[in-house]
């Protein structure tokens, strides 16, 4: 069993944990079970009220035999559900049962019976108007953005010279017209029309930002470590980046990369040594993902880089798609655009899929920096990476006023401190959970977080919480 009995009773019901009475018409389950499943998975006990009291399951047992059906009659498609019956004593000292369901996280999009989308938000399992369904559907790959026909939009609308360059370097050698209409679905055949797919325009289109007007990149380099407004407004560069995707991926790349700096220091060796304040790979990979995998349907917003004297924020319309989540980003793959994705792969932009993420924590590790953070809001992913530099210090901190230098943390610290920094109350047992970190490792995280004098622990080690001292 996942869960203690008593966690079991006392846990806050949350994102991927939720309790319900035996009581509950089972039919009305199966919205939480798919707005688990549509959502991060998460666990949905039976035969415990809201306040914590077991009432079991014995007293219900034919509505409990509906409810393991739930997954399979109610739920379309069917959700394989891992079920647990576990024996304990209800409110009143009786002998009883309670019924644990394990939902996973999946793939596909799931709907109830009455065909209404769910979706885990916190607490809660809310019903998905017919806009948000369309999202969850283009973040989860059951449809594609960029394989959707774009009104009005015809073949004279293809810069077929940039076609024909690009037939060459791929080796097709039949006419740019040809790789239009025969390769890939670009042309959409729609109400009697043929109209251009979105990946066609984004690609190979004289003007994509007709269609698609907040299709790209800009960049914005603020003075000190942080946006200023008002009077105190602190911008010093402001660039926008249009055109074809190839045309924003090398424009962005160049322009960034004429702004990071050089260090140059006075090794061991006795040598001068040069490096970047940014590994390469690392600032290139966050800006080439934004573009390759932003939510291209979310039309309000472009692609923002904010440069600041400690940090790179790249912030990309869009959740994490598919299955992709903050606790499997550096190991889970999976392409919101696979043909923007391909493309940008054959010019040698994105180097093998997958593998991009886990060598980014990998390549600011080597160089002694922190590890990227990622926030997933609730339409925009933003990636940030951090040099070092702390108020120009190279990495130390500014006097007493409390500020962590992350670069003292290794990568487990690092998780660690920032997941108790985001959910105070986090426990152990989630932190394991949420991290994929072993126990052992956890607690020797916990123990140097606490000897550095960042985190202390508040209340007794059942029921008590950590706390950030800096």
């Amino acid at each position: 069993m996942k869960y203690s009995l008593e966690d079991l009773c006392t846990k806050k019901e949350d994102q991927v944990f939720d309790r319900k009475s035996a009581r509950k018409d089972a039919k009305g389950l199966s919205n939480h079970i798919v707005a688990f499943a549509n959502a991060d998975g998460g666990t949905l006990v039976i035969g415990i009220e809201d306040n914590g009291d077991i009432t079991g399951i014995d007293a219900y047992i034919n509505n409990i035999n509906d409810t393991l059906r739930v997954p399979f009659d109610y739920c379309k498609p069917s959700i394989r559900v891992v079920t647990e019956t576990v024996a304990c004593k209800d409110k009143d000292g009786n002998p009883n049962h309670i019924l644990i369901m394990t939902i996973p996280q999946s793939s596909e999009l799931h709907a109830n019976q009455q065909d209404e989308v769910y979706y885990r938000m916190g607490d809660k399992s809310k019903k998905l108007n017919f806009d948000e369904r369309l999202q969850l559907m283009y973040a989860k790959g059951s449809r594609y953005f960029e394989d959707e026909p774009v009104f009005r939009s015809t073949l004279d609308d293809i810069d077929m010279d940039f076609v024909t360059e690009y037939c060459k370097k791929i080796g097709y050698t039949k006419s740019a017209e040809e790789y239009i209409k025969q390769n890939k679905d670009y042309i959409i055949r729609h109400d009697g029309r043929e109209e251009m797919s979105g990946a066609a325009l984004l690609l190979f289109g004289k003007e994509p930002q007709r269609f698609f007007p907040r299709a790209r990149v800009r960049f914005i380099r603020y003075d000190g470590t942080e946006a200023k407004v008002g009077t105190e407004m602190n911008v010093i560069k402001d660039k926008m980046f249009e055109g074809k995707i190839l045309d924003i991926v090398r424009q962005s790349l160049d322009f960034v990369g004429d702004q990071i700096k050089e260090h140059t220091r006075l090794g061991n060796d006795g040598r001068f040594h040069t490096t970047p304040e940014y590994p390469e790979f690392v600032w290139k990979e966050i800006i080439i993902n934004a573009i390759a995998h932003r939510d291209y349907s979310i039309k309000g917003t472009d692609i923002q880089i904010k440069m600041f004297d400690d940090h790179i924020t790249v912030e990309s319309p869009g959740t994490l798609p598919g299955i992709v989540r903050l606790s499997n980003i550096r190991t889970v793959h999976f392409s919101r655009n696979p043909k923007i994705a391909r493309f940008l792969q054959e010019y040698d932009y994105v180097k093998e899929f997958g593998e991009g993420v886990d060598r980014m924590f990998k390549e600011m590790a080597d160089a002694g920096l922190p590890a990227p953070e990622y926030i997933d809001n609730s339409f925009m992913l933003n990636a940030t990476i951090r040099n070092g530099e702390v108020n120009g210090n190279d990495g130390e901190v500014n006097g007493n006023d409390g500020e962590v230098n992350y670069g003292h943390f290794n990568k487990n610290e690092l998780l660690v401190y920032k997941s108790i920094a985001a959910h105070p109350t986090v426990t152990r047992t989630e932190l394991i959970e949420t991290l994929d970190i072993s126990a052992r490792t956890i607690d020797r995280a916990i123990k140097s977080l606490k000897d550095k004098g960042v985190i202390e622990r508040v209340g007794s080690d059942r029921t008590g919480h950590f706390r950030i001292i800096k």
